[in-house]
């Protein structure tokens, strides 16, 4: 039998001498405790060396492909079929395509693999000509190489560029709209009513650079840009404009802006067709699900494609809105439904009441897409298109069944609520905590209480009773004494009315009047009538 045993130095084929011993797969390490007893075991055949390392890493790749290298297939042409013996082999994977291409049997079994850990442990003195520190120096450089091809490293591959064009075209998109805003106003001094009859602002400076002072604007032909009635207003408009007059050195620095804006929109769409070509290329289910600037956007925002795969669909959908997440949290309100994903088609073209729904939905479809992107070795956008229009299906039903009940049919669906989650806030319950039984002590809890409130029920009544009592008593004790102090009264009265009858008493028991007095005072007062 023999055996292919794969170096950092080149290839090896060993031959078996005794075979018996291989029967004895457990005791078998003990044969190649030294060099020399593994040399009564195996005996090196022939020995094909690499030239440099370039040469090993293209052997190494093609066995860990499962493919035969021009190398190996001459060796084992021209020393395996000659001996017309079968070949032992580490690898199931390349013995069959050995045994497929070059029709020879090779054999793949746990005797093979300590036989070749035995092998490798004695591999200094099994393969002559071959000095320790070369075979180091080949191992070293070898895995370096080796690692670097596994790596995979491709341009296209790199999303770092997706995250700086990204950020780029925000900025471009910014300062654009500033230039437009000072260009719009600083010559709408010499001509107002051209930005309110051009809206494009692209249009609107590619005209300025055209004719530059509004008295050139009746002799310019503007057809390239514009429709023939809206010239015919802007030359209408420019020959009864109410703008102040303009030297030439100003209508040269806002011509020198308007190119200035005209080379920045042409740079932006530049920028946004190599932004496209690259998502594409890096994550084109995720391009097919919400769009190139979307998927650029989250992507920027996680850091990395392998940053962003490792989020949950949760955190992908609600990406971006951070902020509004903490201080709902913090306020105890309603938490946002989306982030970034808001602005995908898919979201923008629902109605507001199945946004939500929506949202949730393709961000769980994104984060597959996601980690299909950067997982998988397909780069194709067939799951991407599939699961969209697995959405779409989703989003028409949804919205169907919001048409069928406001016309009043399909009564089953009518009847169906629409679900909404309303934070509560939710106390802690100490009750629970307890080991015991809960029915009979909340039994005797509610007996205890009602109970309690009988019997305060009739303390109030007992005291209400003893209150009104005391009202009746103190009401019939004043009574009593506002009588008496009215006997009193009465007896004062009288009292004083008997004294002064007293006093007179004493005059007329003393001196009495005579009848002739009295006839001479009736005779005075008859006189003085």
């Amino acid at each position: 039998m023999l055996v292919l045993f794969e170096t950092s130095v080149g290839y090896a084929i060993f031959k078996v001498l005794n075979e018996k011993k291989l029967q004895e797969v457990d005791s078998l390490w003990k044969e190649f405790e030294t060099p020399e007893k593994a040399n009564k075991i195996v005996k090196l055949k022939h020995f094909e060396k690499f030239q440099d390392t370039a040469e090993a890493l293209a052997a190494f790749t093609a066995l860990m492909e499962g493919k035969i290298n021009k190398q190996l297939k001459k060796v084992l042409k021209k020393i395996v079929k000659e001996a017309h013996e079968p070949l032992a082999v580490a690898d199931a994977k390349l013995g069959g395509v050995i045994k497929e291409k070059l029709n020879l049997s090779c054999i793949h079994s746990p005797v093979v693999n300590e036989l070749m850990r035995g092998i490798r442990s004695q591999m200094d003195g099994l393969i002559p000509g071959v000095e320790p520190r070369e075979m180091a120096a080949m191992c070293l450089g070898l895995a370096h190489s080796l690692s670097r091809y596994r790596l995979k490293f491709s341009a296209d591959k790199v999303d770092t560029m997706i995250v700086q064009a990204i950020s780029l075209l925000d900025d471009l998109d910014k300062e654009l709209n500033n230039y437009i805003m000072r260009c719009r106003e600083w010559y709408g001094w010499h001509f107002p009513e051209l930005g309110k009859i051009i809206s494009d602002n692209l249009t609107y400076c590619k005209c300025l650079q055209k004719v530059g002072d509004r008295k050139n604007y009746a002799s310019a032909t503007l057809s390239e840009l514009l429709p023939e009635d809206v010239e015919a207003e802007v030359k209408a408009a420019a020959e009864i404009s109410m703008g102040t007059e303009v030297s030439e050195e100003d209508i040269c620095n806002i011509l020198h802006l308007c190119t200035q804006v005209i080379e920045i929109s042409e740079y932006r769409t530049q920028l946004y067709e190599y932004l496209q070509n690259r998502m594409m290329a890096i994550a084109p289910n995720v391009t097919v699900m919400v769009g190139e600037l979307v998927g650029a956007r989250l992507i920027a925002h996680a850091g990395s494609l392998l940053n962003l795969a490792k989020h949950a669909a949760s955190t992908v959908q609600i990406l971006g809105a951070e902020k509004a997440l903490f201080r709902a949290l913090k306020s105890r309100r309603d938490t946002p439904k989306y982030g970034l994903i808001y602005h995908a088609s898919l979201v923008g073209q629902t109605s507001p009441k199945h946004k939500g729904k929506i949202s949730r939905m393709l961000a769980a479809k994104t984060v597959l897409a996601i980690r299909y992107d950067a997982f998988g070795e397909d780069s194709s956008s067939a799951m991407g298109v599939e699961n969209r229009a697995k959405l779409e299906a989703r989003l028409r039903t949804l919205e169907d069944r919001g048409i069928r009940k406001i016309s009043g049919t399909g009564k089953a669906l009518a009847k169906a609520e629409k679900y909404e989650h309303k934070s509560e806030v939710k106390t802690y319950d100490p009750s629970g905590d307890s080991t015991l039984p809960t029915c009979s002590k909340k039994r005797k809890i509610e007996q205890v209480d009602k109970e309690d409130d009988v019997v305060e029920k009739k303390a109030k009544k007992a005291k209400i009773k003893i209150k009104v009592e005391e009202e009746e008593e103190e009401e019939k004790v004043v009574e009593e004494e506002t009588s008496v102090k009215k006997k009193k009264k009465k007896d004062k009265k009288k009292h004083i009315k008997e004294e002064p009858l007293s006093e007179e008493e004493p005059c007329t028991s003393t001196a009495i009047p005579s009848p002739e007095k009295k006839k001479k005072k009736k005779k005075k007062k008859d006189i003085e009538d």
